[in-house]
């Protein structure tokens, strides 16, 4: 009896000591960037693959309500389109709101391709109310550089017409 309790107490020991090296080893990193969203042209980078027909309505955010795109939106290192292209978004985005405040469920890989994060990701998942000057998400996940990564999004509308929207990022990523 008394054998199986030193092992437990080693095996606890050795997990504690394996979690705080771990923890030690957390890094913190801030980055800025802009996504470019054009949904129409001839070269739109979201377009979108499902919606509501049905609708009678005179409502025009209760009409989008159900509305699906699929996104390839570039990012750059300043508002300019024209700037360093440092990755793309991808994912989905579908219009969640029926009444009054315009929204969004976000789900999004932010991918480097250039600079000191070319091959990692961060994953956004969350509500992207779009209307408010500023919008926080959460970070659920990343690679490469942001493995395991954790954080939030604050998100701004930097410039906005019928056919594009540029969104201003800062970002705080928790990762190994």
């Amino acid at each position: 009896m008394m054998a199986l309790a030193s092992k437990l107490l080693v095996f606890v020991v050795f997990s504690l000591a394996v979690h705080n090296t771990v923890a030690l080893k957390q890094k913190a990193t801030r980055i800025q960037f802009y996504m470019h969203d054009i949904v129409g042209g001839p070269q739109p980078t979201a377009v979108r693959v499902a919606g509501r027909s049905n609708f009678t309505g005179q409502d025009s955010i209760a009409a989008m309500f159900g509305s699906i795109s699929v996104m390839d939106n570039p990012l750059t290192a300043t508002p300019s389109m024209n700037s360093t292209l440092v990755g793309r978004a991808q994912g989905i985005y579908a219009m969640s709101s029926q009444e009054k405040e315009l929204s969004l469920l976000m789900t999004l890989t932010y991918a480097f391709t250039t600079g000191p994060y070319s091959g990692s990701t961060f994953s956004v998942v969350g509500r992207n109310p779009v209307m408010k000057e500023v919008r926080e998400m959460p970070v659920v996940g990343g690679t490469g550089k942001f493995r395991l990564a954790r954080g939030y999004c604050l998100a701004r509308t930097y410039l906005m017409t019928q056919m594009e929207a540029v969104i201003g990022y800062n970002v705080t990523l928790l990762h190994y």
